[in-house]
């Protein structure tokens, strides 16, 4: 009994170093990660609106720009933070 308890712990820290989660943990999708980041880069709320997430984008650039010691490498982190949550956002119908 001992022994296969042993197994079973072994099978599941090999499991953990082989995927990076344990089994038990749900499987989070790659896009959902980068919407999480973007979200937290751009300091807006889950249900945020178009016009929130433009002006947090807004007062990003505004500290990030170059012209203000930022660099272009943050600028374009910013723009790709505010397209890729303005394409999650529900469409129109027209």
């Amino acid at each position: 009994m001992m022994r296969f308890a042993v197994l079973i712990g072994v099978g599941l820290l090999l499991f953990r170093w082989i995927m990076g989660r344990w089994p038990w943990e749900p499987k989070v999708s790659t896009r959902n990660q980068a919407i999480f980041r973007a979200r937290r880069l751009l300091g807006v709320e889950a249900n945020a609106n178009r016009q929130e997430i433009v002006e947090a984008h807004k007062r990003l650039i505004a500290m990030v720009h170059p012209d203000r010691g930022g660099s272009n490498d943050q600028v374009h982190e910013a723009n790709a933070a505010r397209d890729l949550l303005l394409d999650e956002l529900p469409h129109e119908v027209r």
